[in-house]
């Protein structure tokens, strides 16, 4: 039998992105055939820097380039980018599981659920790098992801609202235009592993949406009150635009709460 919370640290501190992939993909699957332990008791993992090659250079969003999307590279850099933050969604995942041990048996099922799909999701745009040429690695990357993951590193309440309901929720709001630029540009084979992500990025956000839900009603707290007042505290309001209203409704947001986001992010 395989220890759960030592198994995903092992993963979660894996350096090289496809061997990191395999081994979730490995733990998963043993999770699914009832071949996993629950180790009752287990002292959270605080990490602050998760496995990750050298490359790519993470630098200050602003001080990425501006690339069009009519060119080969241009088209390279941004498929580079969405599979960086899939590589950093399976770290974001894994840590949901080590640093919140506390947390119900089903909780720690759904985040590796999210590792393993995200490490799917990885594994295509890494192949897709491929075929333009490129490899993950050879455009420079933010770190935006994993910094809002250690600003939330106190309280898995935040980390619902902030990581799953705030930064991939993100994700559902902006992969729709990048289908439609990709398509103009006859890119059938990256419009369908958007669309892949699309679908089952909905199921992360929805397993936010759940967690949340379910800290909050431990805790005598209204989810929406709740979830906007860490939006708040961490970004002052600062919401963008637009809102993609069905994915958001299926991954469990409610019609007042996007309302509300709307409001934020219009500045009414």
């Amino acid at each position: 039998m395989t220890a759960l919370f030592d198994a995903a640290l092992e993963c979660l501190l894996d350096t090289e992105p496809a061997r990191k992939c395999e081994h979730v993909d490995n733990l998963y699957r043993q999770w699914l055939a009832s071949e996993v332990v629950f180790e009752e008791g287990y002292s959270p993992v605080a990490i602050t820097t998760p496995g990750r090659p050298s490359r790519p250079t993470l630098v200050h969003p602003r001080d990425l380039p501006k690339r069009s999307l009519g060119t080969n590279e241009g088209r390279a850099a941004l498929i580079h980018a969405v599979a960086h933050i899939e590589f950093n969604a399976i770290n974001l995942a894994l840590d949901a599981i080590v640093r919140f041990p506390h947390m119900p048996r089903d909780y720690h099922g759904d985040w590796l659920r999210v590792a393993a799909e995200e490490a799917g999701h990885y594994r295509l745009l890494s192949a897709r790098l491929g075929e333009l040429g490129h490899a993950y690695g050879d455009f420079h990357a933010h770190n935006g992801l994993w910094d809002m993951a250690l600003r939330t590193a106190g309280s898995p309440l935040d980390r619902m609202a902030l990581v799953p309901r705030l930064m991939e929720a993100r994700g559902l709001d902006v992969t729709p235009g990048m289908i439609r630029n990709f398509r103009k540009l006859g890119d059938e084979k990256t419009v369908a592993i958007l669309e892949r992500i699309l679908e089952e990025e909905v199921g992360h956000v929805e397993a936010g949406t759940r967690w949340l839900h379910y800290l909050c009603e431990a805790q005598d707290l209204d989810p929406e009150d709740t979830y906007f007042n860490r939006l708040a505290h961490y970004l002052g309001d600062a919401i963008h635009c637009p809102v993609h209203y069905k994915a958001r409704l299926d991954a469990g947001f409610t019609p007042s709460e996007l309302q509300r986001l709307e409001r934020l992010c219009s500045g009414k």
